[in-house]
């Protein structure tokens, strides 16, 4: 590498650090609603339909970014908001947006908080194909009680199986003279998921996960 070269490799280098191959994970947008009901603050939920992706779940609004169609990871987080709550987007105001979160699944999150400028969440006319259900909890509420505390186990598997249930090799260890070890699991660790048991529907993973943000930001934890 030369002067010019180094020149060059300095001007790309970011001002604001990203996330080196994120386009390798699975980039996805969230809006965190918030509706005031009789003068509080409450999150809004969407109770996830059965038959689509993680039926049943609850979560935020919110999916993965069509880069056809969204300018950045805010507007998917309005638009997907906009289908799935059947609301204007002229009634969602962004107060601004947290850190990326990169869940164990693969998965980039890119989240939102907004005020739904909505008078009742009984009349919003959600889209039934994708959302089962709407509801909403006071913030307060979480102020208050904490979240359940359990772990996973993540390993590294150089190796699985296919469709067909034959065993493929996915990184050839030996081929390549990687070290012996590398032939097996590795990297194994905990990784921690926390879990809202006493509410309207089991709130867990990575939903549980931006409430905790919101509320430790709130708390001046972070």
């Amino acid at each position: 590498m030369d002067e010019k070269e180094l020149k060059i490799l300095l001007k790309k280098l970011p001002l604001t650090p990203g996330i080196l191959g994120k386009e390798e994970y699975f980039n996805s947008s969230v809006m965190i609603p918030l509706v005031k009901i009789n003068g509080e603050y409450h999150f809004l939920f969407e109770k996830r339909a059965a038959k689509i992706r993680q039926g049943g779940e609850v979560c935020f609004p919110g999916g993965e970014i069509d880069r056809l169609i969204d300018g950045d990871y805010k507007d998917t987080a309005i638009r997907e908001t906009c289908e799935e709550l059947g609301i204007n987007k002229l009634h969602i105001k962004v107060l601004g947006q947290l850190d990326t979160l990169i869940g164990p699944a693969g998965i980039t999150v890119d989240s939102y908080l907004g005020i739904l400028k909505i008078k009742n969440i009984d009349k919003l006319k959600f889209g039934r194909n994708e959302v089962e259900k709407v509801f909403s909890i006071p913030v307060s509420y979480f102020l208050k009680n904490e979240p359940e505390k359990y772990y996973v186990r993540l390993e590294i598997h150089s190796t699985g199986i296919d469709q067909n249930g034959k065993k493929i090799e996915m990184l050839p260890v030996k081929k390549l003279n990687l070290p012996a070890r590398y032939s097996n699991s590795w990297g194994s660790r905990k990784h921690k998921v926390l879990v809202y048991t006493k509410t309207e529907e089991i709130i867990w993973g990575i939903t549980a996960t931006l409430i905790y943000e919101v509320i430790s930001k709130i708390k001046g934890l972070n």
